[in-house]
């Protein structure tokens, strides 16, 4: 009798106009203790009833909640895992509560996660995945779930289903791929991540991830591109930049793996397509991507020829995909003598950074780019680079960076005009004289405002200099011998034993 009166209340509930007499009647009261049963027809009926009369009322989803019908939903989920009516039963009504927080504080007290992966693993149609995944997002936005999520299983049952669906252009298994890689990023997301449940995401992602962007990269629908690759570009930018996957590579590393399934040039032929199309958002995402790998993976993508392809790139017109290659260019360059030399003597990357080097409205990419000459002087052993950099009249720019606001950069242009004197002085000493770098110097060491270390590389620059004949006269003349024996008396021991140094190497003494 209680089932069948549970099945008329279930059939009435679908009619909208009844919703309100159900609920007048305090039957929802009346029908949770029957989630309780362990009669399965009772179940269905109840939770059917339930559902439909509470569905989009927050109200009495609440009161739900409160009245503890969370524990009951995921109990059907692991009593009846096998049911499809139950489960369906379960799933809507996880589905319609989910976003609720007291559900989910609720649902984290209870082993959803594991019930939830066992339900993907046995899905066989798109629509149970899809209900799963509506469910599994919602519930990824609380950061004790997501733990819960990741350590019952979840990324790897959604690398084995865009593993299974790579190969497919059938428009569900897309909407499927979609929502899983969406779904990874919410797990890696979060102001609370925590990083060692990232490196579990990021695990069992990568091989995954790295041949889903290949197939839509050889996908023939632009719009199918620009809507879904985002969102695999958005995960690789995601793992790679996690603090785990930058250390030094291990020969199982991340990033390493991702290296070796071909992710740089599948990256680098989604930048070559579209910056001839003009999306600017596609190139945005790869090229944050690739300035993620270049961090750990200077060497492999020296071997890949990945500089080379980025110089390539250079005609776009975009000024965030401009920066972005700028610091990407400059990740390879650094630390490397090799990859220093490669930059330095491409005319076509030279004269474009001397560009960027006075473009004034857009400040970002002008202080990139003279941090890239920069870079590639300070880590090149060549003379042929120090003289390309100088035809292409890279230097005054690098002379001017020594008196930027931001010290960082005043530092790297010191060191990098040191290093390159030390290289081929003769070459450089025209537009040094030209540039009035010795005033610019001596104007430096004696401004109060100079911080100790810019101090510190002004003068070894100065040491430098002090080697050709024009420009230890200019030092001699501007009387910076003066300055430098009132710098012996600094605060700061590294400044006073520098201005020792120099003083010697002024005088003769060394």
């Amino acid at each position: 009798c209680a089932v069948r009166a549970a099945h008329v209340l279930s059939e009435i509930a679908k009619n909208e106009e009844m919703k309100k007499p159900c609920i007048e009647a305090d039957l929802v009261p009346t029908l949770i203790p029957l989630l309780d049963s362990t009669d399965q027809e009772m179940l269905l009926h109840a939770g059917r009833a339930i559902g439909r009369i509470c569905y989009d009322n927050r109200g009495l989803q609440e009161e739900l909640v409160k009245v503890g019908v969370i524990p009951s939903l995921v109990r059907i989920l692991t009593d009846y895992a096998e049911s499809e009516p139950l489960v369906h039963v379960a799933l809507l009504a996880l589905y319609n509560l989910a976003d609720l927080d007291s559900a989910k504080e609720a649902l984290s007290m209870t082993k959803v996660a594991e019930q939830l992966v066992k339900q993907l693993r046995r899905a066989e149609s798109h629509e149970r995945l899809e209900m799963v995944f509506e469910v599994l997002q919602a519930l990824a936005e609380n950061d004790a779930l997501k733990v819960q999520l990741v350590d019952a299983g979840v990324p790897e049952v959604l690398s084995e289903i865009l593993l299974r669906l790579q190969g497919s252009s059938q428009a569900e298994d897309t909407c499927i791929v979609k929502a899983a890689s969406d779904l990874i990023v919410s797990l890696l997301l979060g102001a609370d991540a925590n990083l060692s449940n990232n490196l579990k995401v990021a695990k069992h992602s990568a091989e995954a991830i790295a041949l889903i962007s290949a197939r839509h990269e050889n996908s023939q629908g632009k719009d199918s591109l620009n809507s879904e690759f985002i969102s695999f570009v958005s995960i690789i930018v995601l793992l790679t930049s996690l603090p785990c996957l930058v250390l030094p590579l291990s020969p199982d590393g991340n990033c390493l793996r991702m290296f070796q399934l071909g992710v740089i040039h599948q990256l680098l032929d989604v930048l070559e397509k579209h910056v001839r199309s003009g999306d600017t958002s596609v190139q945005q995402a790869a090229l944050s991507a690739l300035q993620s790998l270049a961090v750990p993976g200077t060497v492999q993508m020296l071997e890949e020829g990945v500089a080379e392809r980025i110089e390539a790139l250079l005609r776009s017109e975009s000024p965030p995909v401009q920066f972005k290659l700028l610091g990407t260019l400059r990740m390879v360059a650094d630390g490397q003598a090799d990859a220093a030399e490669i930059l330095g003597q491409d005319p076509l990357l030279l004269n474009r950074l001397v560009q960027w080097c006075s473009v004034s409205d857009h400040s970002g990419i002008c202080g990139e780019a003279n941090r890239l000459l920069a870079s590639i002087l300070h880590h090149n052993r060549s003379q042929e680079v120090v003289k390309a950099i100088q035809a292409a009249q890279g230097v005054k720019h690098l002379i001017s960076m020594t008196t930027s606001e931001h010290a960082a950069m005043q530092n790297e242009a010191l060191n990098a005009l040191a290093i390159a004197s030390a290289i081929d002085l003769e070459t450089l000493e025209e537009s040094f004289k030209e540039s009035q770098l010795v005033q610019s110097l001596h104007k430096l060491l004696r401004d109060d405002n100079t911080s100790p270390e810019v101090k510190y590389n002004s003068m070894g620059l100065l040491c430098r200099l002090l080697n050709s004949g024009d420009l230890r006269q200019e030092i001699e003349e501007d009387n910076i011998k003066d300055t430098l024996e009132y710098l012996c008396s600094h605060s700061n021991a590294s400044v006073v034993q520098e201005a020792i140094t120099t003083l010697q190497v002024l005088r003769g003494e060394t």
